[in-house]
């Protein structure tokens, strides 16, 4: 069996380096770790790709004593900023390979025990509102059709006022039940260009505002199509998308405000329990207030809004609709900058090509 295969095969992220501590091999972990290629990281000296005075220290010290070391809770600064990590340095007697390093993420297993928490949560949440909003809904329709049929029989304009105000705030509540019901039917999965959903989302953004908000557009033209729901993920992003200028324009003029759509493909990422090879990472960021402290764990959750007008609904719709594609949104805020990114496998054949053909 080749040996290549099984190292691609770890979560352990294996650096070799030769005798003069340049690259000679990453796994598919490590490529995705340090967002770099074997091919263009072959023969680099380790320090261009990781910067930490320490393992330094302990490559020359693993060398000389041969002998293997291992350093915990060490904070590694990549192309991706910084990391914290457990490595082990193992000295070898290969000289393409005379030190091996193996890196532990513990960001990454503490964001994985983070995302299972906080999915188990919205799943109850979820079902608790389902719930509620049927409850809700059974005696609204009841209310409804009692007003509609009332306000037939009256003639005097000014008790069909009363009507009127009784039918508008029922189907108000309808629609807000309806969105906490969300889509019954399972999504429809046909192949899509995920930059021609972007486009369409941005469209209708532009259209709202009226072409005063600035969004800058930085796409990855070589991610593959791959099926998706196109309305369902329309909605998603537009909510995001919405969420993003409806944060800017609390704060500042629209004309002011930035937002910022990116796409990329990342390796090997983690969604669950279960290691992507391959996934499409999409990035809307805005220069708005941030999120305030005291919402930033709970902003997924339905009935939740840092906005007096807001419904709450937005987000946690958002979130199911791409948690039937089997994916998942985080989000980073502070001050002047917040992130949501949504990550969506790519399970398709011709993803599958783009692998081979990347790596």
């Amino acid at each position: 069996m080749n040996a290549n295969f099984l190292l691609d095969n770890l979560n352990t992220a294996i650096i070799a380096l030769d005798e003069g501590f340049s690259l000679s091999y990453l796994n598919q972990a490590a490529e995705a770790l340090l967002d770099i290629s074997q091919k263009s990281s072959k023969g680099l000296p380790v320090s261009s790709i990781i910067e930490h005075s320490a393992l330094q220290e302990d490559l020359h010290r693993a060398r000389q004593q041969n002998q293997q070391f291992t350093r915990r809770e060490s904070e590694l600064m990549t192309h991706n900023g910084a990391i914290l990590v457990d490595y082990t340095v193992t000295p070898s007697d290969i000289s393409e390979a005379s030190l091996i390093i193996e890196v532990h993420p513990r960001d990454r297993l503490q964001r994985i025990t983070r995302e299972e928490s906080l999915v188990a949560k919205q799943t109850t949440s979820r079902i608790l509102a389902r719930g509620l909003a049927h409850e809700i809904k059974n005696p609204l329709g009841g209310i409804l059709g009692s007003a509609q049929l009332l306000d037939r029989q009256l003639n005097e304009p000014d008790q069909k006022e009363y009507t009127y105000i009784i039918i508008e705030e029922a189907k108000r509540l309808r629609d807000l039940v309806d969105q906490m019901l969300g889509p019954i039917q399972p999504p429809k999965m046909l192949d899509l260009n995920i930059h021609e959903v972007l486009e369409r989302v941005i469209q209708l953004t532009h259209a709202e505002t009226e072409g005063e908000l600035s969004i800058i557009k930085d796409y990855d033209p070589s991610i593959p199509n791959f099926p998706a729901d196109r309305e369902r993920l329309i909605q998603a992003l537009l909510n995001l998308l919405r969420n993003a200028m409806q944060a800017i324009k609390q704060y500042m003029p629209l004309s002011d405000g930035e937002v910022r759509v990116t796409s990329r493909i990342a390796r090997q990422f983690t969604i669950g329990n279960k290691r992507q090879r391959l996934v499409c990472h999409l990035t809307i960021t805005d220069n708005g207030p941030g999120i305030p402290e005291h919402l930033k764990e709970s902003i997924f959750y339905p009935m939740i809004s840092g906005r007096p007008e807001g419904t709450g609904l937005g987000l946690p719709m958002a979130q199911y609709i791409i948690s039937q594609h089997h994916g998942l949104i985080e989000c980073d805020s502070k001050p002047g900058q917040t992130s949501f990114h949504v990550y969506l496998p790519l399970l398709t054949e011709e993803a599958s090509q783009f692998n081979g053909a990347y790596q």
